[in-house]
């Protein structure tokens, strides 16, 4: 069996996760599914993972518009600000997302 299936759920629970977009009215989506690897969550993955190189990129694109050398407008500042502002939201769901995944540790003996 390889690793993909031996990862499977096999005892019927179900998996919940948060979505990287928003559902109807701008509310936190969620997806239930009987498996971590349903098609909606493999794209929620790829979703996940094109935010974190957004932000990375807008990042490198911010970091020298705000030395001092750049001189850059109040609406120049705002514009940059908004775009990080954008990102760090996205990737602070992505982190929400992925922390309600990870299983609670059980000590050994427990």
């Amino acid at each position: 069996m390889n690793d993909r299936a031996s990862a499977l759920n096999t005892d019927g629970r179900s998996h919940v996760r948060l979505l990287p977009w928003k559902g109807p009215e701008g509310k936190p989506a969620h997806l239930i599914a009987d498996s971590p690897y349903s098609p909606l969550s493999l794209l929620a993955d790829r979703v996940e993972s094109q935010q974190i190189n957004n932000a990375a990129v807008i990042v490198e694109l911010a970091r020298p518009m705000v030395t001092p050398e750049a001189k850059l407008t109040a609406d120049e500042l705002r514009w940059i600000a908004g775009r990080l502002i954008e990102s760090l939201t996205e990737v602070l769901n992505v982190a929400e997302s992925r922390a309600q995944r990870i299983p609670d540790h059980e000590e050994p003996g427990e």
